[in-house]
Formats: structure tokens, sequence, C-alpha cells
């Protein structure tokens, strides 16, 4: 059967098309993502490739390693995944995102050689973005996992450094119900005799096993490398590629937790990059991604838009209202979906809030906010509130924050992906 394609430019029809080509919306392995890439002959030149994996922090990472070397001088590509509003944001073409003609050029190029190759949407995103990256021959091409890591389209490639963020239980139906099982799948990125940096204190042995067993030199947060925080500042200190003592003092801090900021510098040194201190300095300060601790205004309301969907991201939000709104009314819109761990969530973000308006996210993972306000009652939060959507919720909330009593009201929307762009939609 014939398949009308999109027409030049029409990215809205693609991505349509890309929704059609496979009967799942997951499919871990490797082969046929490796089928087609063979077919388009993918040549990135002298390009240095970093993977970064984990369980949360993928993101920031991604865009602190780019903002550095950016700032350094070099040309920096970027994939990462999901997007918030338009499906641009995936791909970063060093100081912009990709264009609707760039990325329907690349669709175009997969669709020409992938014959009867069923892809995934991710798949074939993550095909199109390498396609890209090959055309334009930058310096770094920095890959985010979309999921695990073992068998994530983006492990084809072979890495010359890896971060692994963190592990924590989530998508525990793919990659394993402990946190030994999600290591394993999560080091997956990990290549032998090349770097392999894990960025928290608390390891997976699944983790050190993996890299012992593969010959994979294996750097560990709070063993070859850590920091430590002085008022506004923080220093770090780690190991060069050679293995001799690195340290940096008085760095400037960006909001996003400091084991990522820690582990991004560590694999800067391990790839034998020598840049200058004022390129740090504007990468780290000038690092922003969206839905992260992002600050937005509406109206004279300040709004905060944070993408914590797990108990560990949960863990740096709380952490970040104590901290850095202290002392505000804090509203919280909170929007989930149903295989997340929505009672490790609101356990953990119910103790820093005034109050919760639980929306309901549609679709088939959607959770309905009758779900988070029973875990609310359950510990005790009675300050809550359903609504059948994250913009009705928002609304609400917004319509709520004058009662303040003198102190600053925030609200603080978070949750999923999902509810930061319903919301991002109104402001």
């Amino acid at each position: 059967m014939s398949v009308t394609l999109p027409k030049p430019g029409d990215l809205a029809g693609w991505l349509r098309h890309l929704e059609t080509l496979h009967p799942s919306t997951i499919e871990l392995g490797l082969a046929r993502v490796k089928q087609v890439a063979g077919r388009l002959k993918l040549d990135f030149g002298h390009a240095k490739v970093v993977t970064v994996g984990g369980t949360n922090g993928k993101g920031s990472s991604v865009t602190m390693l780019a903002s550095i070397l950016r700032a350094a001088g070099y040309a920096a590509v970027t994939y990462t995944s999901p997007h918030i509003r338009i499906y641009n944001e995936r791909v970063g073409l060093n100081d912009r995102l990709a264009t609707d003609a760039e990325l329907c050029n690349g669709f175009a190029a997969v669709e020409a050689v992938r014959g009867d190759v069923s892809l995934t949407y991710f798949e074939f995103g993550t095909l199109a973005a390498l396609w890209l990256f090959a055309q334009s021959k930058p310096d770094f091409i920095i890959l985010e996992v979309g999921l695990g890591g073992r068998l994530d389209a983006v492990n084809i490639i072979d890495a010359d450094a890896s971060l692994l963020t963190n592990v924590d239980l989530d998508h525990t139906d793919w990659l394993g119900d402990t946190r030994d099982k999600i290591g394993f799948e999560k080091a997956g990125i990990f290549r032998a005799g090349r770097p392999a940096i894990y960025g928290e204190r608390s390891m997976p042995q699944s983790v050190a096993d993996h890299a012992h067993s593969n010959d994979i030199p294996l750097l560990q947060q709070g063993r070859e490398f850590g920091w430590e925080q002085t008022r506004q500042q923080w220093d770090w200190h780690g190991i060069d590629h050679n293995g001799r003592p690195a340290r940096l003092t008085e760095l400037p801090c960006n909001g996003f937790p400091l084991d990522n900021a820690a582990a991004v510098l560590q694999v800067l040194h391990s790839l034998g990059l020598i840049l200058p201190r004022t390129a740090i300095d504007f990468g780290l300060a000038g690092a922003e991604l969206a839905g992260r601790f992002q600050q937005k205004h509406y109206g004279d309301l300040r709004v905060i838009l944070d993408v914590a969907h797990n108990p560990h991201a949960a863990a740096n939000l709380a952490h970040n209202i104590r901290s850095r709104l202290a002392g505000c009314r804090v509203l919280l819109v909170l929007g989930m979906l149903g295989d997340k761990d929505s009672g490790g969530v609101v356990r953990l973000l119910a103790p820093v809030v005034d109050h919760i308006y639980a929306a309901s996210l549609g679709g088939e993972r959607g959770a309905p906010a009758e779900v988070l306000y029973n875990h609310a009652r359950q510990l005790g939060h009675h300050a809550i509130s359903c609504h059948a959507s994250a913009d009705q919720a928002f609304e609400a909330a917004c319509g709520d924050a004058g009662q303040s009593g003198g102190r600053e009201t925030v609200v603080v929307v978070t949750g999923s992906f999902f509810t930061i762009s319903a919301v991002l939609e109104l402001i």
C-alpha cells in the first residue's frame, strides 16, 4: 500500500506520519535502528560524543555541557527528549534549535532509506537528529538517553565519554523493579576504555560490576570527584584525563543540583579539554532549561515550572522550595501520569506547600486528580482541591493567589511534562 508523504517543510505532517509507523510507542532494542543507521552512512567527522543517561538530571546536564563548550568556542549540538511545547526543542544546532525545514529534511532522509523497517516515533526522530548532526560536522555531539540506556536508540553511537547522572526507580515496567536492575540497563551506555562518570554518591552494585567486567574507567561522585558549597558559590575537585588532581573554586550556582554540575565538570576534564575559566563560569551561569525550576510571570504572579515526576526529582524540588522560596506562600499545581509513583511525590511536596491543586491528566496514561487527593489526605494534608485539567487547576491557583496575608504568593507547577505544557499555553 502506497503512503503519501508529507510535503517539504510540513513538520506537523511528518510528526503525524511518524506516529503511524510502529504498533507500539516504545519497543526497546537496537537491531532495527542500527539497520537504518547503516543505510544512512552517518559520518560525524572529528566530533566527540558524550552520552548522558540517568533517572533525573539528564536535561540539565546536557544543557550545562553544551553551554560550557559553546562558551569556549566549540560547536556543540544536542539531542534531548521529550519536548515541552514544540518538537524543535529536541534538536539543538549549536546556539539555536533546528528549524522545521531542517527537521523535515532529516525525516525525509530517514524515510528514503528505511524501506520496510518499522521504527518507533523516538527511533525515527533519533536517526533524523543524527543525520542532521552528520551534515553539520560539529565539535561535540551530546546525546540524552530516552529510556534506560542499553537498548535505547541513542546507544547505537559509541560515546567518547558517558555520564550516568543517578539511578532511581522509574519506568519499572521496562527497566526492572530494583535499582540494581535499572542500573544495569542504564550502564549500557558505557564503552570499554572510555571514561564513565557516575553522578551521585549512592551507586548500584550493578553499575560498578558492569564497569569492572568491561574494562571501563568509572569515576564516581564522592570518590574521584565532588563539590563543596560556600555561601552563594561552590568548589569542585576531581581528576584530569591523566588521573592528576584538578580543582576549581568559587564557581557560580545556577539552580541545578550541584551533583549534576560537578559530574559535568568531571566529564569535561576526563575528555582532556583545557577550557578557559571564563568559559566555565559563563557556561554554568548561563545554562537554562525549560521546565527545570524555570521562573515565569503571569501578570504580577511568579510562577515556577518544574517537570519533577518521580520521588528523586520531587526531593530536589522540595529542597528548592525550602531554600529559594522561603517565606513565600506556595500554591502547588500537580498533575501526574498513572504509571508514576504519585504517592511518593505527594509525600515529599505536601509538607513544603500551602495548598495543592490536583489536576487530572487526560489520555490513557493520565492519573485522575482524585488519586493525588487521596494521597494527600492520607498524609493529613487537607489543603487540597481537585480539578478536571491542568489549566483549570492553574486558573484556580491564580484566583486564590491574592489571599496572601502579606506574603508573596508563588505558584509551582509540576508532576509531568504534560502538566507544564498545558500551563505554558496559558502564560
